[in-house]
């Protein structure tokens, strides 16, 4: 299938580079949002992470870690956002101290580009009262109609 697909022989290199990149990257300043949007630890560990106690399937972290070296390029390129949904989630907030769920707004915005070839969406998110932070990269993917599992595509419809 596609080159975001799982390798397990590459997955701890593909783990590592990320990583190292993510750090690397410090904030972006995003022409639509007219501000500077941090690349905090909180993104790196959603590309990891569903929720704080379960990781993501191998696959979905191969996939998103191998595509972060876009982000940045999306967000620095984006005039125009493709998408904002708004609702309200329990967050972790520091009070006092102490971390607590708390029910704030949050916003997610979403850009979509097709850069070398490949389409993935960065999504930046922003709870109310706070600053608005890199959230996640995510690959363009299509149905198989046989089984109706998840394809990703690399762009390249000869080999997907």
């Amino acid at each position: 299938m596609g080159e975001f697909n799982l390798n397990e022989k590459d997955f701890d290199e593909v783990k590592k580079n990320a990583e190292h990149f993510y750090a690397s990257i410090g904030e972006i300043y995003c022409p639509y949002l007219r501000e500077k949007i941090p690349f905090n630890v909180k993104g790196l560990k959603h590309l990891k992470f569903k929720t704080d106690r379960r990781a993501r399937l191998r696959n979905d972290q191969y996939a998103r870690l191998k595509l972060l070296h876009l982000a940045p390029q999306i967000l620095k390129e984006s005039h125009t956002l493709q998408g904002v949904w708004k609702t309200k989630l329990f967050e972790m907030i520091k009070i006092n101290s102490r971390w607590e769920h708390i029910m704030k707004e949050v916003t997610f915005y979403e850009f979509i580009a097709v850069l070398d070839s490949i389409r993935a969406k960065v999504i930046v998110k922003e709870i109310y009262g706070g600053e608005k932070h890199f959230w996640s990269v995510i690959p363009y993917w299509g149905i198989d109609k046989k089984n109706r599992k998840r394809i990703l595509h690399s762009g390249d419809p000869e080999h997907d």
